[in-house]
């Protein structure tokens, strides 16, 4: 009997923890949720996410406040997303460095496909060549000739290891074939600093963080990674249709939530992820970007697990190839 009643206590028990998981699904978010960035504050991932935080927190009835945890590449700040409760209150926006560190960093405290959930996928960003406005070349066949033939002399910016910019700037080394002098800043906004200043002399970075400069003459645009033209930039060729074959790159940007997050909740998440990208403000900020926001298809769980899956196999061949770790 004893045996018995210490059954059905276990069970009684396990029973009022489902319910109340259930309850807590349905009546979810109650409180302010954390929405964490990886990267510093100002930055185009940045920018992204106080976009669709803000009009998300519209349709939750609930304030997402976005926290800035930079360092380590983006490592740091989904480290900290991986170990905290998994009550869809802290919930993470990172880019396409969720997937290329997985490669790039030999020894991560967290496992990148088993630590967390998904909501959905954003956008998909795309990146521009630039120089300073004073650099030679005057187009993007210039450009590969010129390095090539300068390579011990050019300098290539990028916002430190594992972000966009240091990812692009090494697939277009892979790209032409040609290793240069890499600078590594830390942070987006001192590496543009230095290329206004003539300091460095290229940067691959996403439109998000160019866009303004190209179209204000400070910095020289080469070229789009984007499969077409972007209407904010007509004037600035794809990189495949100025001589660059095969050179698409997009920095996608997607929200996850802890491992163990209640289903229910990642698909409310998913949901009003889905509201957001179709708020007209949204919609308008991301093309002033060079951006559009990700279809309903694609801000959903299944989309960004394909998609994160399929980037890491994408990108560990080329990082294994450059010799280029974080650790």
């Amino acid at each position: 009997m004893k045996i018995l009643k210490a059954m059905l206590g276990l069970t009684a028990v396990a029973a009022v923890s489902l319910l109340a998981g259930v309850a807590s699904a349905q009546t979810y978010p109650e409180r302010t949720v954390t929405m964490v960035v990886p990267f510093a504050a100002g930055g185009p991932t940045d920018t992204v996410a106080r976009l669709v935080a803000e009009s998300m927190s519209k349709d939750l009835g609930q304030q997402i406040v976005v926290e800035n945890v930079g360092g380590a590449g983006g490592t740091l700040g989904a480290g900290r997303v991986a170990n905290a409760d998994p009550d869809g209150y802290t919930i993470l926006l990172h880019h396409i460095g969720m997937a290329t560190s997985a490669t790039l960093y030999r020894k991560l405290a967290y496992d990148t496909l088993g630590a967390f959930e998904y909501v959905g996928l954003v956008t998909d960003v795309p990146m521009t060549i630039v120089a300073r406005k004073d650099f030679e070349p005057a187009d993007l066949k210039g450009l590969i000739d010129y390095v090539k033939a300068n390579k011990d002399k050019v300098t290539v910016a990028n916002a430190g290891i594992g972000a966009a910019s240091h990812l692009c700037g090494m697939m277009f080394m892979s790209a032409i074939q040609t290793p240069l002098t890499t600078v590594p800043y830390k942070g987006t906004g001192p590496a543009m600093t230095d290329l206004l200043g003539g300091q460095v002399d290229i940067m691959c970075d996403q439109t998000t963080n160019t866009t303004k400069q190209i179209t204000g003459g400070t910095i020289k645009a080469y070229a789009v990674t984007s499969p077409k033209r972007l209407d904010v930039l007509k004037d600035v060729p794809t990189a495949v249709e100025a001589g660059l074959p095969d050179f698409e790159v997009g920095i996608w940007h997607g929200i996850y939530t802890p491992k163990g997050t209640p289903a229910e909740i990642n698909e409310r998440l998913s949901k009003s992820l889905q509201v957001a990208l179709k708020d007209p403000n949204v919609g308008a900020r991301f093309a002033e970007l060079g951006t559009v926001p990700s279809s309903d298809a694609d801000a959903t769980p299944a989309a960004l697990k394909a998609k994160l899956e399929s980037e890491i196999a994408r990108w560990k061949p080329v990082i294994e190839a450059a010799g280029e770790y974080a650790d």
